[in-house]
């Protein structure tokens, strides 16, 4: 089938791929409609690589989609064709000791879509397990739909943070998971979100989100801007979610006595943390690895309006303009949050 195909670093080409899939009695067979370009995507194609994930032969790149079901496995009676869906990128073994603690995230044996060498969904279409795969409501685009995959990575930050209903919030980095951190810890009963970048038109963008206030670190201190608003006291939660070495080492700085800190984020490179600070506030430490059992709470917030995903999809990319859109967002727009590629 036709697919985009990260042939090796730096380079992408729209070919045809002979991909076998197995229709079993639980799965369904999906056309693919909608797929984000993930910061992952883009790491793969202009470095080669994400920490021990090495693309090493060609991949099908791809994991934040949408789609509509063309075809049910016999057992399947959840779904049925025709239906838009939005898919979970990673099956785990539902048989392994991770998924029976409800772990299944963190499941060594998973597979998720582009993570080598495992093919995405950047094709024609998927044969994907039913039980990971959620029927879109009325309310909820294909294109929104898409945008589930990195709310979900929000959404079990918000979950792992223990938000207390009127907590203020701190999130570093306003890139498209510092921006869905925000959404799912407003959700979540956060009353304020301080959210700091460098980029100011996501900071700008973010601020139309609700109680969000904006802190351009070129310009201002967050440190002091956090003291402002809690007197002096710090935030209840830090969500960490740039990665940036310097900003994980100054989340305790801005935390609390007892608050807790989220690492969201992942940094390309080792980080010192400042253990005697975080023990001086007895923080607690929780970190993400993508996400379990949150899908269908992020499709009920969607669809009841709590959050709004649409102001983050940026632009748009026919199929056929694949390897352009993956250009696009290596340039790493200060403007752009997420770029989606379309198929009819």
């Amino acid at each position: 089938m036709e697919a985009v195909v990260l042939e090796k670093k730096g380079l992408i080409r729209i070919r045809d791929i002979d991909i076998r899939e197995n229709m079993g009695p639980d799965d369904v067979r999906i056309a693919v409609r909608a797929v984000g370009v993930c910061g992952s995507d883009v790491h793969y194609y202009t470095h080669g690589g994400v920490g021990p994930y090495v693309v090493r032969e060609p991949m099908v790149l791809g994991h934040e989609a949408s789609g509509i079901v063309l075809e049910v496995g016999k057992h399947v009676d959840t779904l049925r064709p025709g239906d838009p869906v939005c898919m979970e990128p990673g099956i785990p073994d539902m048989k392994s000791r991770a998924a029976r603690l409800g772990l299944y995230n963190l499941d060594p044996s998973l597979t998720f879509w582009a993570t080598p060498p495992i093919h995405g969904c950047l094709r024609e279409s998927v044969v994907h397990p039913a039980s990971f795969t959620y029927r879109l409501p009325p309310s909820v685009s294909l294109g929104e739909g898409a945008l589930v995959e990195p709310f979900a990575v929000g959404l079990q930050a918000a979950k792992k943070a223990g938000i207390t209903p009127g907590d203020t919030a701190v999130v570093t980095g306003a890139g498209t998971i510092g921006l869905m951190t925000c959404l799912a810890a407003l959700g979540g009963g956060c009353s304020r979100i301080i959210i700091s970048d460098r980029l100011q038109p996501k900071l700008d963008l973010a601020a139309t989100l609700g109680p969000i206030v904006g802190v351009n670190i070129q310009k201002q201190d967050l440190k002091e801007i956090v003291a402002e608003y809690t007197d002096g006291w710090g935030a209840d939660i830090v969500f960490e979610a740039s990665g940036n070495g310097e900003a994980i080492q100054g989340t305790f700085d801005l935390l609390r006595p007892g608050g807790c800190v989220v690492l969201v984020g992942s940094p390309l490179e080792q980080v010192q943390l400042p253990i005697v600070t975080a023990q001086a506030k007895e923080a607690r430490i929780e970190t993400v690895f993508r996400y379990a059992n949150v899908y269908d709470r992020a499709l009920s917030l969607m669809e009841s309006g709590a959050v709004n995903v649409k102001p983050f999809i940026t632009k748009t990319y026919p199929f056929n303009r694949s390897v352009e859109a993956s250009e696009y967002a290596a340039e790493n727009h200060p403007e752009t949050v997420k770029i989606q590629i379309i198929r009819e």
